[in-house]
């Protein structure tokens, strides 16, 4: 069960983070959230689809990793073999929790790193630590800081990417028929994509509204992505034949 607490240097002292990369570790995704600002670097690796939030019913860009529940086809027992992870991956057991204060009458947001210390990554063995022997941030845990700050509002840019889509009728629903050398067959659904035939008809008043919000540019780095289902299935045949 999570537990988490705002990071602070007397209660967090000691405390490590395990960085590499297992199914241990939590590590043994099929699929994680990703925001156009880092599509530029996801795309080269992974597929970009879109799949609608079970209890919320909104749709959220997310990065494919494999073919069924548990199964991260870049992942080993070397780590994870590939040039870029996803911040919302990289990012734990790390979180965001929003604080309320009140300035001259007025209620302020303030943004507070914390961290969940049930996660399996937490130490006080190893791992990089938080703090410095008096006190002060390492260098880890900025940078962990800064990479928060950049998930959180790639997240909020991203909901609005996918609103964005949804208002102009972008959105379809996609089916992904797998059958693997040895013959297993898989049937991925529940998964989302653009409509290119609804893209070719939008006006010049739309698609100049997606260029200069930067989501034309995610779109078609979104479509170009999901040529990495055949990397995926060549990752998946190569398993089966080991």
């Amino acid at each position: 069960m999570a537990q988490h607490a705002l990071v602070n240097n007397i209660d967090h002292k000691d405390i490590k983070i395990i960085n590499t990369r297992s199914a241990e570790l939590g590590d043994d995704l099929w699929y994680a959230l990703t925001f156009p600002r880092e599509f530029r670097s996801v795309q080269t690796h992974y597929p970009i689809l879109l799949h609608k939030d079970p209890q919320t019913g909104q749709f959220l860009s997310i990065a494919l990793f494999g073919f069924q529940e548990g199964e991260n086809l870049f992942l080993d027992d070397n780590g994870w073999h590939a040039a870029y992870i996803p911040v919302s991956v990289k990012r734990q057991p790390f979180l965001i929790a929003n604080q309320t204060r009140m300035v001259d009458g007025k209620e302020i947001q303030d943004r507070m790193l914390c961290i969940d210390m049930e996660h399996p990554r937490v130490s006080k063995e190893q791992g990089e630590p938080l703090f410095l022997e008096f006190g002060g941030n390492t260098e880890f845990l900025d940078q962990t800081a800064s990479m928060m700050e950049t998930m959180h509002l790639g997240m909020n840019d991203g909901e609005a990417f996918c609103k964005t889509l949804a208002a102009l009728d972008l959105i379809e629903s996609c089916t992904f028929d797998i059958q693997l050398k040895d013959g297993k067959k898989y049937q991925m659904i529940g998964f989302y994509t653009i409509n290119e035939e609804i893209l070719d008809a939008l006006t010049d008043e739309q698609v100049l509204e997606l260029k200069n919000k930067g989501y034309l540019q995610a779109i078609y780095m979104m479509l170009a992505s999901q040529g990495n289902i055949h990397h995926l299935l060549a990752k998946k045949n190569a398993q089966v034949s080991g």
